[in-house]
């Protein structure tokens, strides 16, 4: 694993030296715009529109646009008076609970490991936080911008996330068309709850998977190798008719999954408890619903709407 920061830890009169890694990488496939013609990557040139000429690296300089086509030139000199904290530490600033920083904060994470000096500080600090149950939060400067960020411990490790400022995040009342004074009824309060609880599981991630990059990479190594690819057909998914009876359905399939999963024995074979569960679910007869909900102003929430012809294309699920 690459080192990409050397530094310490400072809170109080404790100093903890650590080095810094990357802890996420993005495994995005990048792809190159390729001439169609003879498959050659294609450059892309600096230009000035209006001297219609190519401009060179030496004679381009950032400029802030504060009024449209207005520009403010900053050189060199003047990013170099900008006083910027140097010195390679993680300032730790407060100790606050986890909880009280909404995920929206988080930006970018980093595993901390202990230098060769370092680790009986940095077992004593992890500890610490672990015992309080607590997580630090503290400036760090990365390539000459000053961050905040937070320290927490992960699977033993001292991790480190720079987060957002405040004002870089936007304020969610600009989100059009959220809904203030719609009601919904206590059932249908009580069967979305309901179904929450049958869904509710231990997180574990490696159950979830990105299915388009790995499908991505299928269609790749087959057109490499000189295979054909073929794409599995989706089956049409049939409409449904209300909220309730959605909720319903789902709750029903919920609870089969999970007796399913609990009727496993210890050689790993499903019992026939499933199997009768499975039959039983095919000899019902499928209704055609549509997920659209109930109308507003509407006094029956639960009742049922009209079925419709079911349509080949897939719908749109309605909430």
């Amino acid at each position: 694993m690459h080192t990409v920061w050397k530094g310490s830890i400072s809170f109080g009169l404790v100093n903890i030296p650590v080095k810094m890694f990357t802890a996420t990488e993005d495994k995005d496939i990048r792809f190159k715009y390729i001439h169609k013609e003879c498959h050659t990557p294609v450059k892309y040139k600096k230009t000035c529109p209006a001297c219609n000429k190519d401009v060179k690296p030496e004679d381009i300089v950032r400029g802030y646009e504060y009024e449209p086509g207005k520009f403010v030139i900053l050189t060199e000199e003047d990013f170099e008076s900008i006083e910027v904290k140097s010195e390679k530490s993680v300032e730790i600033l407060d100790f606050v609970k986890l909880e009280e920083i909404d995920p929206i904060y988080f930006d970018k994470t980093y595993f901390l490991g202990p230098q060769e000096t370092g680790g009986k500080a940095y077992t004593l600090l992890r500890e610490a936080l672990n015992g309080k149950k607590r997580i630090a939060v503290a400036k760090i400067t990365i390539r000459d911008r000053e961050s905040l960020a937070v320290i927490r411990v992960y699977n033993n490790v001292l991790v480190l996330e720079t987060i957002f400022y405040p004002d870089e995040v936007r304020d969610s009342k600009q989100v059009p068309g959220v809904p203030e004074n719609l009601q919904t009824t206590e059932a249908e309060l009580d069967m979305a709850a309901q179904l929450i609880d049958n869904l509710t599981t231990a997180f574990d991630p490696d159950k979830y998977h990105d299915n388009y990059r790995e499908r991505l990479l299928e269609k790749i190594n087959a057109k490499v190798e000189g295979k054909d690819f073929v794409v599995k057909k989706e089956t049409d998914k049939e409409n449904i008719v209300s909220l309730m009876e959605a909720l319903k359905q789902s709750i029903q399939m919920s609870k089969d999954n999970k007796d399913n999963t609990e009727a496993v024995d210890g050689t790993g074979k499903k019992t026939a408890a499933r199997g009768r569960k499975k039959a039983e679910a095919m000899d019902q007869p499928k209704e055609n619903t549509d997920l659209s909900g109930t109308q507003e102003g509407s006094e029956d929430a639960g009742e049922e709407k009209p079925k419709k012809k079911p349509r080949k294309t897939k719908e749109t699920v309605k909430s």
